[in-house]
């Protein structure tokens, strides 16, 4: 099965691409094009996707990826990066060519990010920690900081688990409003006790927050399209031991 790469009219013709589940080595429960060296499956296989998801972008480039932890905190790359040397982070900036940042998600939200102009580009993994905190406000800084400009740069949003799908307590909800009483708006009714959560929206509303006048949200849920995406919550509610990451990247055109 082909790699399916979904790509944004916002980002042009900058090389990016979101990948699903869509082809790769991977059997059983992560069957597909898993990236996550932190699952629990075959290591070999992990490997060899990560060489087919980069080879279906940008064939003899290099992927570089972080160790996510959910943090706001954004790596300035130059240079390739050994997987055993990957640092803890949650995004990534480039302005050098040949280099591919890959962001992995199973439901948290990948943004990636171009100023075709300044040719600078950025990937961000927000969780709903990160992106509280402030990961993609970071990007931009560190995009800046490489001779972007916010007006200039576009974001677009991809698979992510949405809002039909994102049950949370009151008290979760709580959390941003706490923060900003306009966060409100990212939450609806639900079940006694709960509400929805749009986090793809709230992400996009920090985005343009930060300056950025084009935010594209491509609207694909993660946990609803199981034979497409990786699902860490649909993961957790089938009782699998395990999960698969997909992988979302872009490169300096």
């Amino acid at each position: 099965m082909m790699i399916e790469l979904l790509r944004a009219a916002s980002l042009g013709d900058v090389p990016h691409g979101f990948a699903g589940r869509q082809g790769g080595v991977s059997g059983g429960i992560h069957a597909g094009l898993n990236v996550g060296l932190g699952s629990e499956d075959e290591r070999d296989a992990i490997l060899r996707n990560r060489e087919l998801a980069r080879d279906a972008l940008l064939p003899g480039a290099q992927l570089v990826t972080v160790r996510q932890v959910h943090s706001p905190d954004v790596v300035t790359v130059t240079a390739p990066i050994p997987e055993a040397d990957r640092p803890a982070a949650d995004a990534m900036v480039t302005d050098r060519p040949g280099l591919i940042l890959g962001i992995l998600t199973a439901d948290c939200v990948p943004v990636l990010l171009a100023d075709p102009e300044a040719g600078v580009v950025g990937a961000a993994h927000a969780g709903w920690k990160g992106a509280l905190n402030g990961v993609t406000d970071r990007t931009v800084e560190a995009m800046e900081a490489l001779g972007a400009r916010a007006g200039r740069i576009r974001a677009a949003i991809g698979p992510c688990i949405g809002r039909a799908s994102y049950e949370v307590t009151l008290d979760f909800a709580r959390t941003f409003e706490d923060q900003d009483g306009g966060n409100a708006r990212f939450f609806s009714a639900g079940r006694e006790g709960h509400c929805q959560f749009d986090i793809a929206a709230y992400v996009a509303a920090r985005l343009a927050d930060a300056g950025l006048e084009r935010v594209e949200l491509l609207d694909e849920d993660t946990y609803s399209q199981p034979h497409r995406f990786y699902s860490y919550r649909r993961s957790c509610h089938r009782g699998e031991s395990s999960y698969g990451r997909q992988i979302s990247m872009i490169a300096v055109g």
